[in-house]
């Protein structure tokens, strides 16, 4: 029991690795995360758009892209985006391997978010959209004003979770070797338990971990619950169902 405790509990390593996971490791989580949810976003609602199209020649590039995404493990994208472009001679981002962590994470999201995006458009009901069409409106106008609105405010619960999917997965960027003052939290961690073959290191990382993701749960089924009770009282599409299914990393 008292090496159970010293692996994974011992206070010495959690103090003296805390500094590191809260100042560099935290803040570098937190900007992967961010940057790769507004880029999954504006990427998620055009895939959409191209996904809900009628002509087959728009729709088929968008449902590669989706489909290949999200069959790849997570861990299979950042090692192609992160280690096989550089290799490749493809270096948008240089020898940079923050950018290149925060492409293949946004990636990975985008493709989550317009399949999310397609299921609460689809729930708008058609009228909403041939009512706006009736009054002259364009169709990618109708579509902007009328329709992707609505059908934003249906996935919210769903996108919330996709943000706390998108945090978690900002640790597999360890893989690109990021260098000083670019570490996220499991990088500090797994370096430390490198250096000591004691494991609290990672323990203090998963608690900043659930620091983050735990709040964001509950929002999200508050928000869910909260949406779901105001359907009861006015007609119109059901929210979304949270998150598609997608396999632990």
């Amino acid at each position: 029991m008292l090496d159970f405790l010293r692996t994974f509990f011992d206070l010495h390593e959690i103090l003296d690795v805390l500094p590191a996971l809260l100042t560099e490791g935290l803040r570098n989580t937190l900007l992967i995360a961010a940057l790769a949810i507004v880029f999954g976003v504006v990427a998620g609602v055009l895939l959409a758009m191209l996904l809900l199209s009628r002509r087959r020649l728009v729709r088929l590039p968008a449902r590669i892209y989706v489909d290949v995404f999200r069959g790849l493990p997570a861990i299979v994208t950042v090692s192609l985006v992160g280690v096989g472009l550089p290799a490749a001679g493809l270096r948008p981002f240089g020898r940079e391997p923050l950018g290149y962590a925060v492409l293949a994470i946004a990636l990975i999201s985008a493709a989550y978010s317009a399949e999310i995006f397609r299921s609460g458009i689809q729930a708008v009901p058609a009228g909403q959209l041939h009512a706006a069409r009736s009054l002259g409106m364009p169709y990618l106008t109708a579509m902007r004003v009328v329709v992707v609105p609505q059908g934003v405010r249906n996935v919210l619960p769903a996108l919330a979770g996709q943000f706390i999917i998108d945090i978690k997965e900002s640790a597999l960027v360890y893989l690109l070797g990021l260098g000083f003052g670019q570490r996220e939290l499991y990088f500090i961690a797994q370096e430390r338990q490198a250096a000591t073959y004691n494991s609290s290191a990672l323990v203090a990382a998963g608690l900043c971990y659930l620091l983050l993701t735990i709040p964001l749960t509950y929002a999200v089924n508050k928000l869910d619950r909260r949406m779901r009770e105001g359907r009861r009282f006015t007609t119109g599409p059901a929210p979304v169902a949270p998150v598609p299914a997608k396999a632990a990393v």
